[in-house]
């Protein structure tokens, strides 16, 4: 039994320590060109608490600002409607905190369009898994 204490105590606190860096590992898509813009990147995902924070970052991208948005479904068949709208990409670059969690930020997929003036066009976009 006084093995049993220190055993049980130590499982409990790997479990806690455990689920404490799950949450801040951060999770990275793969943002592959579309419509032939030559733009390709990342989005770094990582959990801030009960906050999100999701940085993309862009090769090819022009200086000019570009949307960015989480839409629900995927890259192949995506609902144009933005359920999460994130900074716009300035210079390849774009960082955003959301007030979510992150289960809630990784669903769906995360398009990049060409610019504010040309929305319809998407130029990078990234499945969430």
């Amino acid at each position: 039994m006084n093995r049993l204490v220190p055993t049980v105590a130590l499982a409990a606190f790997v479990a806690m320590t455990g689920v404490a860096l799950a949450q801040g590992n951060p999770v990275t898509v793969q943002l592959g060109e579309q419509n032939k813009s030559g733009e390709t990147g990342t989005a770094t995902i990582t959990s801030q608490g009960g906050k999100t924070q999701i940085v993309l970052q862009l090769k090819g991208a022009p200086a000019d600002a570009q949307p960015a948005h989480i839409h629900d479904g995927t890259c192949a068949a995506l609902d144009p409607k933005p359920r999460i709208p994130l900074q716009n990409v300035m210079n390849g670059k774009s960082t955003t905190t959301v007030d979510m969690p992150m289960s809630e930020v990784t669903k769906g997929a995360i398009n990049v369009h060409k610019s504010t003036a040309d929305l319809k066009t998407y130029v990078a976009c990234g499945d969430l898994k």
